[in-house]
């Protein structure tokens, strides 16, 4: 996979990239992230990117000849990926159905915005749509690229050293991901649950399940409704383990 990256800032974006879980994945020729300085395409000494707007207002907008030259410079030295999405408050709303579609692509490219935003003729006529992380203000579009970038790129195969991390998170299923234990079995008096030491694997999957239905339920009630609803079986299974009241309270008879 390829994703491509334009920004005034760099250096900011390499750095992430060439950390963590997305750098082990370039390293392994598993994904390949470019970056791109949009003042690239600036045509004058000082390497403007943005001017006032017209009509008067606070602030700056990112002008529309350096951003679609320093793209069309990309595209014409060998291509680049599409879809070009910019981010924008205005975007589709990034989830993990977004992420998994974007992973299973070829490629795709991100444009950052900065400032009051880009002159509106880069996004009626250069990218291919936006995405949006959430109704946050944000200084620039940076720090949103590098949530749509980990949160595909850990979807590839060969990036996640555990094949299995990316069908046993948050999300893979429409639900909250179960709690997790590790060392010591016990802390201040506060013990991990019997099951997880049991060594029962079909035990250990049982509770797994019943907890992230119900931390689901609890937590973020809305994806459950977004999945249809719980099935019989998973209301007698969080019945099964006294969550009664909580079906109850969300509408199912336990």
């Amino acid at each position: 996979m390829r994703v491509d990256v334009f920004t005034i800032f760099p250096d900011l974006v390499e750095g992430y990239c060439s950390a963590s879980l997305v750098g082990r994945g370039r390293e392994r020729g598993v994904v390949e992230v470019r970056v791109h300085d949009l003042r690239a395409g600036a045509s004058d000494p000082r390497r403007s990117v943005d001017d006032s707007p017209f009509g008067g207002g606070p602030g700056m907008v990112l002008m529309c000849e350096p951003v679609f030259a320093a793209v069309e410079a990309v595209d014409a030295d060998g291509g680049l990926p599409r879809p070009l999405l910019l981010l924008s408050p205005g975007g589709r709303r990034f989830d993990q159905q977004v992420a998994r579609e974007l992973a299973a692509s070829p490629g795709f490219s991100l444009l950052c915005g900065r400032y009051e935003g880009v002159d509106q003729r880069v996004t009626d006529h250069l990218v291919d749509g936006e995405l949006s992380v959430g109704d946050v203000v944000l200084a620039g579009g940076e720090a949103a690229a590098l949530v749509v970038i980990e949160a595909v790129l850990r979807l590839v195969p060969g990036v996640l050293g555990n094949v299995d991390s990316p069908t046993e998170e948050s999300f893979a299923d429409g639900l909250l991901e179960y709690p997790h234990y590790t060392r010591p079995a016990e802390f201040r008096g506060w013990s991990a649950p019997d099951v997880l030491l049991s060594g029962d694997h079909g035990a250990v999957a049982r509770w797994r399940r019943a907890q992230a239905l119900r931390r689901t339920l609890a937590e973020r009630p809305d994806l459950i409704e977004a999945r249809g609803g719980l099935s019989e079986e998973e209301v007698a299974l969080l019945a099964g383990i006294g969550e009664g009241r909580l079906l109850s309270e969300h509408g199912y008879d336990g």
